[in-house]
Parts: C-alpha cells; sequence; structure tokens
C-alpha cells in the first residue's frame, strides 16, 4: 500500500538499528511520551531491534489511563442521574471507577451511549430535547479541538440540553512534572505526534533549554520511531539538545493555527488538575471559559468530586510514570486482563499494560530486561 509500506521496510529499519548500536554503548533511557508509540514499539518488536543499552521508557500520553478514578466516578455520577443520556467514546466505558464502570452503569439501566465525535453527542442532544445529553471529553490538544468546535455548534444553534464534562489535558505540563520526578531519570523524548500537528514544536523548547533533553517528534510507522530513537541518540552522543521534527509529513513548527484559536477560544486553564500516578499538576487540565458555562456539565449537575486512590493491587501510576514495567504488577496478566481490567492502562487501545498484554511479548520483554540490567 503506498505511503505504508514504505514505512515498514524490514532492511532499512535493521539498517537504522545497526546505526543506533555502532553510535555508544552507553546506557540511555528514552521515553516515548504517546501511548500510540508504546503500540508501534510492541507491535512491530522495535525493542528487540534496539540493542541492550538504549531503554524505552513508556510515557503519560494516554489520555483515558491518566484520568483519575475520582473523576470516573463523577461521570457514572452524572450518567446515573434521571433523564441524561451519557456519551463517551468506546475504550472509556470500560475503564474502571472506585467501584464500577460506565458499562456497569449502562447494564443496571443508565443511558450511556458510544459515540465517535463530540458532534454525534450534539446529534443525540437535538433528536432528545425533553433530555439532556452530556459528552465526556477526553484527550489532549488532539481531540480538544473537535470539542470545542462541537460547543461552537451548540451555542450558535441555541441547544440548551446539551453540556460537556470537561477532561481535557495539556501535554506540556505533564512533561515537566516527567523531568521534575525524582524516581525517573531520563536521556530523552520521543515527541507526541497527534499532539505536535496542534500544538507544533515550540512548547516543547523549555524541555532542550531548561532540562538539557532532546526530543524527536515522532510518527507512529516502525521507522518514523526508530529513526527518532536515532536523532535522540545521535543528539546525545554528539552533545547536543535540541527539538527535532521527525514527523514533518504532518508535523510543522507553529502546529494548527485555527485549531489552537478554537482552543483558546472556549478553553481556560484549571488551577489544578489531577493525573493518576502523577498527582495534582497546575494548569494541566481545560475547562470552559466562563461565556461558555451553560454548556458545563459540572455547574449543570451535582457531582462527587472526591480524590479516590487507586486499588493497592494495581500499580498504573507507576507503569503511567514510567518507573514501572507492566509485567512487574503482581496482577498484570492474572486478576488484570483486557476482560476484567483492574487499572485504566489495561483497558484503553494506548495503555501500556493491554501494549504488553496484547501483543504477546511478555516473556521476550522480561529476558530483555533482565538483560538490560546486567549493562
Amino acid at each position: 500500500m503506498k505511503f505504508i509500506d514504505e514505512y515498514r521496510r524490514s532492511d532499512l529499519a535493521h539498517t537504522l538499528a545497526e546505526k543506533i548500536a555502532a553510535m555508544t554503548d552507553k546506557r540511555l533511557k528514552i521515553m516515548e511520551v504517546c501511548g500510540g508509540h508504546t503500540h508501534a514499539i510492541f507491535k512491530y518488536g522495535i525493542e528487540d531491534l534496539l540493542p541492550l543499552n538504549i531503554e524505552m521508557i513508556h510515557g503519560p500520553g494516554c489520555p483515558v489511563c491518566v484520568i483519575p478514578l475520582g473523576r470516573v466516578d463523577d461521570a457514572i455520577s452524572i450518567a446515573l442521574q434521571t433523564d441524561v443520556i451519557f456519551t463517551t467514546f468506546g475504550d472509556a466505558m470500560r475503564v474502571p471507577g472506585s467501584k464500577t464502570s460506565l458499562l456497569d452503569a449502562k447494564a443496571a439501566g443508565a443511558d450511556v451511549r458510544m459515540v465517535y465525535s463530540p458532534l454525534d453527542a450534539l446529534r443525540i442532544a437535538k433528536k432528545n430535547p425533553d433530555r439532556h445529553t452530556v459528552f465526556l471529553a477526553l484527550g489532549f490538544e488532539t481531540t480538544a479541538p473537535s470539542t470545542a468546535m462541537t460547543v461552537l455548534q451548540a451555542d450558535k444553534e441555541g441547544v440548551e440540553n446539551f453540556s460537556v464534562f470537561c477532561n481535557h489535558i495539556t501535554i506540556v505540563p505533564a512533561l515537566k512534572a516527567m523531568l521534575d520526578s525524582p524516581d525517573l531519570k531520563l536521556d530523552g523524548f520521543l515527541g507526541p505526534g497527534h499532539v505536535s500537528t496542534v500544538i507544533g514544536l515550540r512548547p516543547y523548547q523549555f524541555v532542550a533549554r531548561d532540562y538539557g533533553k532532546p526530543v524527536a517528534v515522532s510518527g507512529f510507522e516502525p521507522l518514523d520511531v526508530l529513526q527518532s530513537v536515532y536523532m535522540v541518540v545521535k543528539q546525545i552522543v554528539e552533545g547536543r539538545a535540541e527539538i527535532e521534527n521527525q514527523y514533518g509529513r504532518a508535523v510543522s513548527p507553529d502546529g494548527n493555527r485555527k485549531a489552537l484559536e478554537v482552543l483558546f477560544e472556549v478553553f481556560e486553564p484549571r488551577d489544578f488538575f489531577e493525573w493518576r500516578g502523577l498527582g495534582s499538576i497546575a494548569h494541566s487540565g481545560m475547562k470552559l471559559r466562563g461565556k461558555y458555562a451553560r454548556f458545563d456539565a459540572e455547574l449543570k449537575f451535582s457531582i462527587p468530586g472526591l480524590r479516590v486512590a487507586d486499588p493497592k493491587a494495581c500499580q498504573c501510576g507507576e507503569i503511567l510514570k514510567g518507573v514501572k514495567k507492566p509485567w512487574e504488577c503482581k496482577v498484570f496478566g492474572t486478576a488484570c486482563t483486557p476482560e476484567t481490567p483492574i487499572g485504566s492502562c489495561m483497558v484503553s487501545s494506548e495503555g501500556a499494560c493491554a501494549a504488553y498484554y496484547n501483543f504477546g511479548r511478555l516473556s521476550k520483554v522480561a529476558e530483555r530486561h533482565g538483560a538490560q540490567a546486567g549493562v
């Protein structure tokens, strides 16, 4: 297939891997920020190609995974209220709250519906004027513009029975939190490709300027990831710390200006927002501006708003921080599976635990990391 096979050539993959191995034998930890990169790494066996001194660390770039239990409970409480149609993307339906999930709430009688876009939720609201439709807004700057456009459309059409339970988050404060974490020492980053199509390259400058770490914004095909690793390692070997763009076919330095304008029009930063595993991070969440407050579900409905600790058996928080690998969690693959998830990392299509589990690479992963421990 044109423009797919070109990025999956095994001969070029092995050549890139050999060049990476030849550059240095120093042990390096490189974080792939986006969950899409984690899945590419395991789906295509990229870790098997990389030399043992290069360790890939998965980051907090899975928006469903980082939503804390308390926010899931808040969503469920809205869904259970009378005359509410609660809409959400499919992977969020199975994310466990402290006691139940949206899918369980649906089974118990709540009107919870899967949608493919916030515009689907708006259409449902218009078809059901006697009921209130709520959309569970999730995701980084990648999906937030579509929510913002939907709010603008609802405002233009005067749809009063529609609102948004906003859980949109931003990538830069999370990156800073990772860099400030005493538990994790990183040498470089693969920058998130999808987010960067919206925000561009400039927001990452602080990583190189203030922390001296290189970043290569990466695409999602196997050769994209390998080339990005090569770019990061090359910077380290040459003593450079810059923001490079491997994903030039989709990402421009200034990002998508129209999308950014819509974001700034509809949203403003929260003072604090809680992330699973990372805790409360200042200015990392979005909320609707006052002029669009009538579309804010948090103002329309009474919600618990409680902070809930993760189950003791689940180490999803440590996995999201990159401190632990999924296979180091005691319940991974036993009590916690995609069919019976305990933590959100096993649910989402971008979750690290789901990547390790679904691609059946557990034995090779454990073997590799055992070898790395002796490097």
